[in-house]
């Protein structure tokens, strides 16, 4: 029986992406079908709600979706549709795997770790006013509950990979009450895990290692703001946005999420490079079991980079989606 997913479709440039992977999963006969459903301004443009209750329901019941990414409303506010999603369906920690993608240029090679990210606290809360004009006051809100879930979770996924070390980033020695409660609840889940090694750094200092030696990192487990800043520096270590993968995890709900994307007015239609879409894909074929489907299909994505005949245009090309779809889907043969 096929996995039924929740295909969360935010629009734009993520129409083209789901047709380049409903091809390639078809392609190795992937076990899964998708239920499609739209957020975001795709939603708002077809007279619903930007998060229909329709959906959030849905993605509870299976307790899985891919998404692409949630376009904000055209009238330029600030409106960011992909945290409210996570708030409304309570996911609390962000997986960013961070690899080398063969043929995929980067400053370092042997890359391999994973970023967790802290997501329902920390500065990101956006509780801040102004206090008198002129002067304004954000809080950094840290919660020792928040903070033993997000650890543990961290810990058991280390365990799951069957990784080694987890390493804590903070800025402890500064913000010793905030960044310092968010330590110790690392030390104390940590002795509950003997078979991983916990480390611990200054966030400063993990800017400069991650640029200097990022091999010497296994998982990295972070608060929200820094991990945000992280995410991206550990995606241009190893060749930027086509290499950027989000999976959200909550209670029983795991969302795997295109982390780049936008609209036709942005990027015409057949433009967008898909890989930022399949990455996450493949990522959801392997938690589901299907490894060896994903490999397939990230193998024939390599030898396509490595030729280096058919690239999208943000990695130096011409290409367009369909065209690289086309291109990856020769490679399987």
């Amino acid at each position: 029986m096929s996995r039924d997913v929740i295909f969360i479709q935010g629009g734009g440039v993520g129409i083209d992406q789901e047709r380049s992977i409903r091809r390639l999963l078809a392609a190795v006969g992937a076990d899964i079908s998708f239920e499609v459903m739209y957020a975001g301004r795709a939603a708002v443009e077809q007279g619903q709600p930007p998060l229909p209750p329709e959906l959030i329901a849905a993605v509870r019941q299976r307790g899985i979706a891919l998404k692409t990414k949630l376009l904000p409303p055209r009238d330029g506010s600030q409106v960011n549709y992909n945290v409210q999603l996570r708030r409304a369906l309570g996911l609390f920690a962000s997986v960013r795997p961070v690899h080398n993608l063969e043929g995929l240029p980067s400053r370092f090679r042997g890359v391999n770790f994973l970023l967790v990210r802290e997501i329902t606290e920390d500065l990101y809360t956006a509780a801040e006013h102004e206090i008198v004009p002129g002067v304004v006051q954000s809080l950094k809100i840290v919660t020792e509950a928040a903070c033993l879930r997000f650890f543990r979770f961290a810990f058991e996924l280390t365990r799951k990979q069957g990784r080694k070390t987890v390493h804590c980033i903070h800025k402890a020695n500064i913000l010793k009450l905030a960044d310092g409660l968010f330590l110790d609840c690392f030390r104390r889940v940590a002795k509950e895990f003997p078979d991983i090694e916990p480390k611990e750094m200054i966030v400063d200092n993990g800017c400069m290692q991650l640029v200097s030696r990022p091999q010497q990192f296994d998982v990295i487990a972070t608060g929200n703001l820094y991990g945000d800043l992280l995410s991206d520096l550990g995606a241009g270590l190893v060749g930027g946005i086509s290499v950027a993968t989000g999976i959200n995890c909550g209670e029983g709900i795991t969302v795997y999420e295109a982390i780049h994307g936008a609209g036709y007015e942005t990027v015409p239609p057949d433009r967008a490079n898909p890989l930022p879409a399949i990455l996450p894909a493949l990522e959801m074929l392997k938690d589901l079991g299907q490894a060896e489907a994903a490999q397939r299909i990230q193998s024939a994505i390599e030898s396509v980079l490595l030729e280096g005949q058919v690239r999208p245009a943000d990695l130096g090309g011409t290409a367009g989606t369909e065209a690289m779809t086309d291109a990856i889907l020769a490679k399987l043969g």
